[in-house]
């Protein structure tokens, strides 16, 4: 009887014992689990984390099911990453499989969209877990603390839009010619081509240029032979169609009072005009031509060659050559335009003399946004079919941090003509809104503006591809590119970057402050948060929150100031 009622008391405890060991899920302890980066930090708008979880010996029980969820709490809410789910051996479903005696080890991935209020935040792990249809009861456990958004800094608002220019040029420069014709081996001018109206309006151009008070006016006389006739002969005539060109044009000049300076040339053979003139033609063996000029460099080689194509030489004669036996008159003129006092006081009395590129030259004149608001505005008023005028006012309201109203301009710039400034422009709209794919798709149909690299050096920052922004900035002096090289760790550039920006603000100083709290500096981080709060009461707030200075919170010449 005895012997009965031990065998069944043995067999109860074995299963009790069984049970023990892989019965309970107990609390997991948070020496097991890891988060990285540690704090967490924003990156592209995003706080991405990687946790890396052991599940030690004996504690995975073999029909437990338990879902693994980071959660990152903050004072007004908290927001919930990506979950995981594990499984105890003899569980039948597709999850990542613990096993119950060794163990495992799971790497979690997720990602929080950035909000300010993350800065002072906690990361905690959350487990729904059961066995078979049991729930058990797992206490949180935390894994972080605050998130560092240093990159969240950069601001599209500060960025350089891009303006449309003007092609105001203060001196225009023209050039009128006309050409007397020679015969064959002859240099005597023809009273037939001296009475050409085109002579004869190319002394009027002259004249009218030496008379007018804003004009410059300079003679070339260009004569040439054609090639043909040997160079010994070319060279005597055209020389002499040179020295009688220029006797004819001083006494014309004369004549009219005219006083200019006048440079005569000659060229003995003129081969490439004869390249040209051929090159142009319809000559039936052109190509054949053209091949000789390049395969036969000296002059009588070349001539020989060209007189041996007997198909061809004929029409040369007839239609090429003679074209080629000529003096060229160019007048050089150049039309000085106003001074930059004369469009100032203009376009502040009386805009409408002006034309469009000056009315834009005049705002460039001025560092007054609201000075230049007014001329753009006034230049969108006469010249309403320019897109530029409007993309520039719409400028000017970006500036003026209007936005919705910049936006309207650049969008009515576009539609008259769309244009690489105006898209540039939208394209910093867009990364101000959040939306950094429309950005990138605006900015991708910009080429040949000035301010593009810094507004893409602004979207790979939003991106958080730092080193890229890096390049894209490329020594320009301002908060977001010393920024990105922050970002990258180069606190000397960055540092030197800050003390380059053209109109410092409290942002400037703000980083500044983060600079010299990486690099250990004490006296740098109170120096330029003192600038900072003063500049920005706001940032004090700010400070108080922000890990970048979480070393000084025990320094109370630091935490003095954002009292």
């Amino acid at each position: 009887m005895k012997k009965k009622i031990f065998l069944p008391l043995i067999a109860l405890a074995a299963i009790s014992l069984f049970s023990a060991c892989s019965g309970k899920l107990t609390p997991l302890s948070s020496q097991y689990v890891t988060a990285e980066p540690q704090p967490l930090e924003v990156v592209g708008g995003k706080v991405p984390v990687t946790i890396n979880a052991t599940f030690p010996a004996k504690w995975f029980n073999k029909n437990a099911t338990v879902t693994v969820t980071p959660v990152l709490r903050y004072e007004t809410g908290e927001t919930w990453g990506t979950a995981y789910t594990f499984q105890g051996e003899k569980v039948r479903a597709n999850n990542q499989v613990v096993n119950f005696s060794a163990g495992g080890n799971a790497t979690m991935r997720t990602t929080f969209d950035y909000k300010p209020v993350m800065k002072k935040s906690e990361l905690y792990l959350t487990f729904d877990a059961k066995i078979k249809n049991k729930v058990v009861q797992l206490p949180d456990i935390k894994i972080a603390d605050g998130v560092v958004a240093t990159s969240a800094l950069a601001n599209a608002a500060t960025s350089t839009p891009a303006i449309a220019p003007d092609k105001f040029q203060r001196i225009i420069k023209e050039a009128y010619d006309a050409n007397i014709m020679f015969l064959i081996q002859q240099a005597e001018l023809r009273s037939q081509e001296l009475n050409k109206s085109e002579v004869s309006d190319w002394k009027n151009i002259v004249e009218n240029a030496d008379q007018a008070p804003n004009q410059n006016v300079s003679v070339e006389i260009s004569s040439y032979a054609s090639p043909d006739g040997g160079v010994e002969l070319n060279e005597k005539l055209a020389e002499k169609r040179e020295a009688n060109t220029e006797n004819y044009v001083t006494k014309e000049l004369k004549k009219r009072k005219i006083t200019v300076p006048i440079d005569a040339r000659y060229t003995a053979q003129d081969w490439e005009g004869f390249q040209e003139l051929v090159a142009k033609s319809n000559l039936q063996d052109k190509e054949l031509v053209l091949r000789v000029l390049s395969m036969y460099k000296d002059p009588e080689e070349r001539e020989r060659e060209i007189k041996n194509i007997s198909t061809v030489f004929e029409s040369l004669a007839q239609e090429i050559l003679p074209q080629l036996r000529r003096s060229r008159l160019i007048a050089n003129i150049e039309i000085v335009g106003k001074s930059d006092e004369e469009i100032t006081d203009l376009a502040a009395s009386n805009p409408g003399s002006l034309n469009v590129e000056e009315l834009l030259y005049a705002a460039t004149l001025t560092d007054d946004n609201a000075k230049k608001e007014t001329i753009y505005t006034k230049a969108s008023q006469l010249f309403p079919d320019d897109y530029r005028v409007w993309n520039n006012v719409g400028i000017q309201r970006f500036i003026a941090g209007n936005f919705d109203r910049a936006a309207e301009l650049f969008n009515k710039a576009n539609s008259i003509k769309n244009n690489s400034e105006s898209n540039m422009n939208l394209g910093l709209i867009e990364l101000l809104n959040g939306n950094a794919d429309k950005a990138q798709q605006l900015l991708g149909n910009v080429s040949d503006v000035p301010a593009l690299g810094e507004a893409l050096g602004l979207l790979y920052l939003e991106q958080g591809d730092y080193a890229k922004a890096v390049r894209s900035f490329a020594g320009a002096k301002t908060n977001n590119a010393a920024l990105a090289q922050l970002l990258t760790k180069d606190y000397s550039t960055a540092a030197q970057t800050l003390n380059g920006v053209t109109n410092p603000d409290a942002i400037t100083s703000y980083l500044k402050a983060i600079v010299s709290a990486r690099t250990n500096d004490a006296g740098g981080v109170i120096t330029n948060m003192r600038s900072a709060i003063a500049k920005d009461p706001a940032l004090a707030v700010e400070a108080a929150n922000d890990l970048e200075f979480a070393k000084y919170m025990r320094d109370s010449s630091f935490t003095d100031l954002l009292r």
